[in-house]
């Protein structure tokens, strides 16, 4: 098994890097075309979703990442993330089509809007049944795919899916102390989920 790669256009990079090695993980920062095709799982952090795209325009670096989804790489996606993976963006945004939900771009409001609140867990991902969730200018999911699986709610809104390959959290679970997140992404990369 390759190496973990964490995107590190932009974002808080390192703090999901950190993790990742306190896992056991072997982890390298993903910046050019060449670090991309050394890994095997990559986690696409938060920041600003438009910033990034602006970033990796030069070698046409998303529909690179987009071509390793296709065939395989396993993908944590977090907040912004999420918005580069969507089906659909509101308003609308290019995006990878790589995670069958739509998003709406800072629904709960500015960066003045940010919350920490309790995310209810489905049962797969253990005791106990919450976990602490950082939301800063956080996208909504307004609608997921027949093929995309819930995995956590704060309030009815869907906040951390899973699709195939594709695991999806539209808020920061680095910023927290559960690593039960990136947990099931390192499973999902073991084991092949998808």
């Amino acid at each position: 098994m390759g190496a973990c790669g964490v995107l590190a256009l932009q974002g808080d990079w390192k703090a999901h890097q950190a993790i990742l090695r306190e896992l056991g993980s072997e982890v390298m920062a993903v910046r050019t075309l060449s670090d991309l095709e050394r890994v095997d799982g990559l986690v696409i952090p938060g920041g600003e979703s438009s910033a990034m795209l602006r970033l990796a325009e030069s070698e046409d670096f998303f529909s690179h990442i987009g071509e390793k989804i296709a065939t395989g790489m396993m993908v944590l996606a977090t907040c912004a993330g999420v918005i580069l993976l969507a089906e659909e963006v509101e308003p609308y945004q290019p995006s990878l089509g790589a995670l069958a939900v739509t998003v709406v771009r800072n629904a709960y409001g500015r960066q003045v809007h940010s919350a920490v609140a309790k995310v209810d867990l489905a049962p797969e991902l253990g005791s106990p049944g919450q976990m602490e969730g950082v939301f800063i200018r956080a996208p909504r999911i307004s609608h997921c795919g027949a093929s995309v699986e819930v995995l956590g709610w704060w309030g009815n809104d869907p906040v951390l899916v899973r699709e195939n390959r594709v695991l999806g959290a539209t808020y920061h679970p680095e910023l927290g102390t559960d690593r039960r997140v990136h947990e099931l992404f390192l499973r999902m990369r073991e084991d092949g989920h998808g």
